[in-house]
């Protein structure tokens, strides 16, 4: 399902790209229009757009403003520029904010789809790209759920095993990992390591480690360019009810409830 917005000043002009997208794309694609600069970026910011086909010269913001401004809160976001302005100027603009087409109006139907398909498949692209690197960033992050200095300090004759149990939460966390199999890392009995672990850090295994994939989830949640679902996944819920149900219990908000409080 593709969303793709159409900016353009002209009412005339978003009715005519409207009806040939829909009638190339079908039911595949949901159309929104934004008749300046200003609404493209509180569109593109509010909903899960993938391609905008934008003019230049709109009144108040102009769309090589508007572009910039989008492209900083979505990147992945693919753009087209479609204008009556042939002018050099413009197009090494439109080069500065990355844009997929500098189409020049009348436009033919060949070439504007043409376009609008590279534009899809180099969202659908960076989209993944994207998704991934930030996944990758909060499994690298090495941040914790509390502040362990203390507990791992150099007088603690547990530090070394300690920091291997955190060690291995903070690696393993997106996998369907339990307390025995971290007891298990540490060759110690499962008894013995309950005690240590809840001498140690106040709490038992499960909560430390829901607590820390919880903490890796709201810091997914603030980038709108990744999933919930996905999120879920990330931080090793596979079932997407089951972890918006821990999110809440554990936040008071739901997944959903918590992106909007924290976008921006």
């Amino acid at each position: 399902m593709y969303n793709i917005l159409i900016a353009d000043d002209e009412v005339i002009e978003r009715i005519i790209l409207g009806k040939t997208l829909k009638n190339y794309y079908g039911d595949n694609c949901t159309i929104f229009e934004a008749e300046n600069g200003r609404l493209a970026i509180e569109i593109a910011t509010r909903e899960d757009i993938h391609v905008i086909v934008m003019d230049i010269s709109m009144p108040g913001i102009d769309g090589i403003e508007a572009a910039r401004q989008i492209k900083l809160l979505k990147p992945a976001i693919s753009i087209i520029f479609l204008t009556a302005h042939d002018e050099f100027s413009y197009a090494q603009k439109a080069v500065s904010v990355r844009a997929v087409d500098y189409l020049l109006k009348p436009c033919d139907d060949e070439e504007l789809l043409s376009s609008v398909d590279e534009a899809v498949r180099i969202n659908e692209r960076d989209v993944q790209l994207y998704k991934l690197e930030k996944i990758n960033e909060v499994k690298e992050d090495e941040s914790i759920v509390m502040d362990c200095e203390e507990i791992l300090s150099a007088n603690d004759k547990n530090s070394a095993i300690l920091k291997e149990i955190l060690d291995y939460i903070h690696e393993n966390y997106q996998k369907d990992i339990s307390m025995q199999d971290a007891a298990r890392k540490v060759n110690y009995s499962e008894a013995y390591f309950c005690k240590l672990f809840k001498k140690s850090f106040n709490m038992n295994f499960t909560t430390y480690l829901t607590s820390f994939r919880i903490k890796q989830a709201q810091k997914l949640l603030k980038d709108p360019l990744i999933n919930i679902k996905d999120i879920g996944s990330a931080v090793g819920y596979s079932d997407s009810n089951y972890f918006a149900k821990v999110f809440k219990r554990t936040t008071g908000l739901n997944p959903s409830e918590y992106r909007v409080r924290n976008l921006g």
